[in-house]
């Protein structure tokens, strides 16, 4: 079977006929919220705010979920991205505790909701392994120091330990909290019917064209419509050009990702176990997940954003790259085809944490930005925070979100 490039396996895959089919908006409306993005972060904050009794209103430009959300390594992982250390570096140790704890309390609130929603491909548990090669040893090890003198959990691994862990020639790993593995496509749509079911409301193909505010409300306008409302919540991974002052605080990157072939039962035992997702401590790292039905995943070759117009060709070439990278990993791959290559757009920040909450220069507005494609855990830590925010229930300690930060 050819590769298939520019399109993930969650996608692809997705049974057509279960496929949300929402309208285009038209003409005029009031609500309580409008949400600009229909991913899995604007589909959990449309369900959070619908639970909390308020009318929310979803406009996504495309489909919904088809855009980052469905080209995302699938992953629910505790950890928020950047190593401790480096939060505990750029923002004290306070704020690098409440932002593990905020990653950990996401990713059990992400993973219960989806049981309670029978997601599509279901919930499975992972061990989630930072691994070290030869040459990582001090990274690993002050990484694990910073985690333990904080009272972070984080589990030590010998080399020995390692390599039985993960069938490579690592020399030490750490065990880092709980994670889980889903179908992100499958995962927003199960959220966003769960929306919907509670009064939400979808529209799909009605992007944003201007949004103005006054003292009181602001008035979203897309191509067909206009609607006002008291609240404008923007969850499109990076500020689109109406909040074109925003993008200074984003580096515009992109990760690529391959499915491969299934792996036969005597290749799977010489890789790393199908219960556990490794990265490694590259610059840039390289994420690796099995799918339920045997395939490996391999996110990483991280770079700056690609113009269009050669993007197909990169597209060719770091599918390639990674399979190499997996190959040198697990030679037992040798001959593996990659079924699938894709990449992921995403807006990378200082400090590798998203923004979150309201900024001073918008009225009315609150905003969740900016990720990487290891983990969708942002988007429930997000949907918590904001479902908050729009209630006026405002917690200090989720400033360590903040645009003042």
């Amino acid at each position: 079977m050819p590769t298939r490039y520019g399109e993930s396996p969650w996608l692809h895959e997705f049974p057509r006929t279960r496929r949300p089919d929402f309208p285009r908006l038209r003409g005029e409306h009031t609500c309580d919220v409008v949400i600009v993005g229909g991913g899995l972060t604007g589909s959990a904050t449309a369900y959070t705010c619908a639970m909390a009794g308020l009318k929310p209103m979803v406009l996504e430009a495309e489909r919904v979920g088809q855009s980052n959300t469905g080209r995302s390594a699938g992953l629910l992982l505790a950890d928020p991205g950047p190593l401790f250390r480096e939060i505990v570096q750029a923002h004290g140790l306070r704020a690098a505790r409440r932002v593990v704890e905020a990653w950990a309390r996401g990713t059990s609130d992400g993973a219960a909701l989806l049981k309670r929603l029978k997601v599509a491909g279901g919930v499975t548990p992972l061990s989630d392994l930072l691994v070290g090669r030869r040459g990582d040893e001090k990274v690993l090890t002050r990484e694990h120091a910073a985690r333990d003198e904080a009272g972070v959990a984080s589990r030590w691994l010998t080399d020995r330990q390692a390599k039985t862990a993960t069938n490579l020639e690592a020399v030490a790993a750490i065990r880092v909290p709980y994670g889980f593995a889903v179908n992100p496509y499958a995962a927003c749509v199960a959220i966003a019917n769960a929306a919907a079911r509670r009064g939400a409301v979808f529209y799909e193909k009605s992007p944003v064209r201007k949004v103005t505010f006054g003292r009181k409300s602001a008035q979203v306008q897309t191509g067909d419509a206009v609607v006002r409302t008291t609240a404008v919540i923007v969850t499109t991974g990076i500020a689109t050009a109406e909040f074109k002052p925003l993008r200074r605080h984003f580096k515009r990157r992109e990760t690529y990702l391959v499915a491969t072939a299934p792996v036969a039962a005597a290749v799977r035992r010489q890789l790393c176990p199908s219960d556990s997702t490794i990265r490694d401590v590259g610059a840039p790292h390289h994420r690796v997940r099995w799918t339920p039905d045997q395939r490996i995943v391999i996110a990483g070759a991280d770079q700056d954003e690609t113009p269009p117009r050669t993007r197909d060709a990169v597209m060719v070439q770091r599918t390639g790259q990674l399979m190499y990278e997996l190959l040198m990993m697990y030679p037992a791959i040798s001959g593996l085809q990659p079924q699938y290559g894709w990449h992921l757009p995403y807006g990378e920040t200082a400090d590798g944490l998203m923004y979150i909450g309201p900024h001073r220069n918008y009225p009315h507005h609150l905003f969740a930005l900016g990720s990487s494609g290891d983990s969708v855990s942002g988007a429930f830590v997000a949907a918590r925070i904001l479902g908050r925010a729009v209630r006026g229930q405002v917690d200090k300690a989720d400033e360590v979100f903040g645009w003042t930060r």
